[in-house]
């Protein structure tokens, strides 16, 4: 089940889910729409790493995919990559790759790629791995 702009709201009233800086503006009917965390420049036919302006820690109950904002995507712009595990923390690395046929400003505060929540049924792990908290845009680390 994707959740809803209810549910996503419910959950950060809670405390279980947190999108650190929140805004209103980027709040969707059924996703977020995470920002650019600095100044970037995605540069034609190369793979930038963005980091979220926005620290995400998912709830044990929650997964999420990452999906391109199409107004990028119209650009060109694609994300390679794309799902989180409950429990993640951190800024979240975007790995973008600009395909068009121009560079591509990405000034930071601007919407990019948009994070649509799922439930996770019956399940109790959570992420622990190598980039939790994350902090900024985190290379490869394998």
């Amino acid at each position: 089940m994707i959740l809803s702009r209810e549910n996503i709201l419910k959950l950060i009233e809670s405390g279980d889910l947190v999108l650190d800086p929140y805004s209103e503006g980027s709040q969707q009917p059924a996703s977020y729409d995470l920002r650019a965390g600095e100044d970037y420049v995605l540069k034609k036919g190369e793979c930038t790493l963005v980091h979220s302006m926005e620290r995400v820690e998912l709830p044990a109950g929650v997964a999420a995919t990452l999906m391109c904002r199409s107004s990028f995507g119209r650009k060109g712009v694609l994300i390679g990559g794309g799902y989180v595990d409950p429990g993640f923390r951190g800024n979240l690395t975007l790995c973008l790759v600009n395909m068009g046929p121009e560079d591509v400003p990405l000034p930071a505060g601007e919407r990019c790629v948009q994070i649509i929540m799922h439930e996770v049924t019956e399940g109790s792990s959570t992420y622990n791995g190598r980039y939790q908290d994350s902090v900024g845009a985190v290379g490869s680390r394998i």
